[in-house]
């Protein structure tokens, strides 16, 4: 959203005229760094103004300096024609309004009557829906103000009181709406009975997205992003080294999402794929390239790796007890104290007397691996890399081998590796100091050889 003017001209525009520029819902997120403010950087976890209303601490200086910031972030937008003081009064009022409700919650969690938690939780939904309102609403006016006509959809609720569920609040929001006459701009926040934030958190515009595709069952679902959904990340080796992945499935973007190299968040693309909707990743600055297509069907023709990815943030905790083998029940318990402290596991490979499980850096949790240390002899816990060949169709003779001689040929050890019988993913893990020549070393053997 930050890059408006290439959104205008490579999305909105693009090969289009007259009507054929409508019948279409764009669904937009914050402009960037805004939900940081709001919440928390989502990558540094510095505080931002929920911290303040958690903390007990007066939020409305940091909730009045957000406000600053989104009105000179819209001075960038005005030489498109968007028009800066109904923009700049918008958010203003926007930002008033929160304040008055986010005052109630704090007095309300002060008297210390109710539950925390949700007072909380609460709070931090009102804080996300401002981001996408702000994007929204500026995205809106400056269509009008070049000459299209668009309606904006705010999901956020904001002054709607009804109970709706965010399914029902999307086909109320559209139920009137003459798509082919107008451009839709919906917030990617949706207010619910459910609370979208409750199980997405920060991953809800993506939910929003699908929810809305399930209920106007389009043709196809694009997410436009600022690069390609690439064979590995072109950061990594090379621009010169990766092409953009022309087909897959819908599994396979799960595999991706499992290790951290998301087209779209599981949850919201399982009922895209579930519905039979298409979706399309193109990259916003290449409007002519078809980018990537994701169908449930789409199995490559041939045998062959699609994706070498992986991630260098995750810790692999291994379980030992000579006690295990032969013991029924071990993995059992050890995934009860996982599920405890809610950590999911993104890798397990067991023996006669351990389990190894890789999780993600973040998530780790030390009571975690205090109560295993009650129950199981040895805890190790190591920081590490994980590296996968990924694809629709690589179940082939010879790509195991062909796969670990290529680490081995770098001297990279393997510390664990695995697959599923439905052999889609293939993973390593290793060193953490190893994984961009892991990755490397993968991409040449697999794509280049």
């Amino acid at each position: 959203m930050s890059a408006l003017p290439d959104v205008l001209k490579n999305i909105v525009l693009f090969g289009r005229s007259g009507e054929e520029v409508y019948n279409r819902i764009f669904v937009v997120s914050a402009f960037a760094g805004v939900t940081n403010w709001l919440l928390e950087n989502k990558k540094t976890g510095e505080p931002g103004v929920y911290h303040r209303i958690a903390d007990h601490r007066d939020f409305r200086h940091a909730l009045n300096d957000v406000a600053g910031k989104l009105q000179a972030m819209n001075q960038q937008y005005e030489a498109m024609g968007l028009n800066l003081a109904v923009a700049d009064a918008f958010i203003e009022q926007r930002i008033h309004d929160a304040q008055r409700y986010l005052e109630n919650l704090a007095n309300i969690l002060a008297s210390g009557y109710v539950s925390g938690e949700s007072i909380l939780q609460a709070a931090r939904e009102i804080l996300a829906s401002i981001g996408e309102a702000h994007s929204a609403f500026n995205f809106v006016n400056i269509l009008l103000n070049n000459g299209l006509h668009a309606t904006l959809v705010d999901l956020s609720g904001f002054h709607d009181q009804r109970s709706y569920t965010i399914d029902q609040r999307i086909k109320h929001s559209l139920k009137n709406i003459e798509f082919a006459k107008t451009l839709c701009v919906a917030t990617g926040y949706t207010k619910g009975t459910e609370g979208i934030m409750r199980e997405f958190d920060r991953g809800y515009s993506e939910v929003t997205f699908s929810k809305i595709a399930v209920a106007v069952k389009p043709g196809e679902a694009i997410i436009h992003k600022e690069y390609h959904l690439c064979s590995a990340d072109p950061a990594v080796v090379g621009v010169d080294n990766c092409v953009p992945i022309g087909n897959t499935n819908y599994e396979v973007a799960d595999q991706l999402a499992d290790v951290g190299m998301e087209a779209i968040h599981p949850k919201a693309s399982k009922p895209l794929e579930i519905n039979g909707i298409n979706l399309r990743i193109k990259n916003t600055f290449e409007p002519e390239h078809p980018g990537t297509l994701i169908t449930r069907e789409y199995i490559c023709p041939h045998k062959r790796v699609e994706v070498i990815t992986g991630s260098d943030k995750v810790l692999i905790v291994d379980v030992y007890d000579p006690l295990m083998v032969g013991t029924v029940g071990s993995d059992l318990a050890i995934m009860r104290v996982f599920h405890k402290y809610g950590i999911s596991y993104i890798f397990k490979a067991t023996s006669a007397n351990s389990i190894s499980v890789v999780v993600w850096e973040k998530n780790f949790n030390q009571k975690l691996i205090r109560e295993l240390e009650e129950e199981f002899q040895k805890i190790t816990v190591e920081r590490v890399a994980i590296v996968c060949i990924i694809g629709s169709n690589i179940d082939q003779p010879g790509v195991l081998a062909k796969a670990a001689t290529a680490l081995a040929q770098q001297g990279i050890n393997l510390k664990s590796a695995g697959f599923s019988l439905r052999k889609v993913n293939i993973q390593f893990v290793v060193a953490r100091q190893d994984f961009r020549e892991a990755i490397i070393a993968l991409n040449q053997t697999m794509f280049f050889a």
